[in-house]
């Protein structure tokens, strides 16, 4: 499992607006000029967030966009699931069936899908107010 730019952008831009929740709706150049992404794929960021009801957006003076919940709400896995798909670690857990035709003598299965349990136990673990609320003096971070 790799994430995506779009994934820990998308993290970066939930973390941000979480921050400025009391600011009402954030113009699109705000966050983007903060977290030094360009404007064009942010938006094509927040377009997949506010398609998901996780972000509000607001056209015209005074428009931006705006988180639909408290930053609590929102998981680390829910995110990332929502901008990068499945966090399966092989294709053979991908979806809501494993169709694998050697899935019966499969020695590896077992480990791989304690691995995909894990991954998503610990991402859905993790909520945005949690990355929000870390302690700035414990040394800088990049998502």
């Amino acid at each position: 499992m790799k994430i995506s730019t779009k994934g820990r952008y998308a993290l970066r831009v939930m973390i941000d607006l979480a921050e400025h929740q009391t600011d009402g709706y954030i113009p699109l150049k705000e966050i983007a000029n903060r977290q030094e992404i360009s404007e064009k794929y942010l938006e094509s960021i927040l377009k997949s967030l506010v398609q998901a009801g996780v972000l509000s957006g607001l056209r015209g003076k005074g428009g931006g966009y705006r988180m639909t919940k408290s930053p609590d709400s929102y998981t680390v896995g829910s995110i990332i699931r929502l901008t990068e798909g499945s966090l399966a670690p092989v294709a053979c857990l991908e979806g809501s069936s494993n169709t694998c035709a050697r899935m019966s003598e499969c020695r590896t299965l077992s480990m791989w899908q304690e691995l995909d349990r894990l991954v998503n136990e610990y991402l859905d673990g993790i909520t945005i107010a949690d990355l929000m609320n870390k302690d700035r003096d414990a040394g800088d971070y990049v998502i």
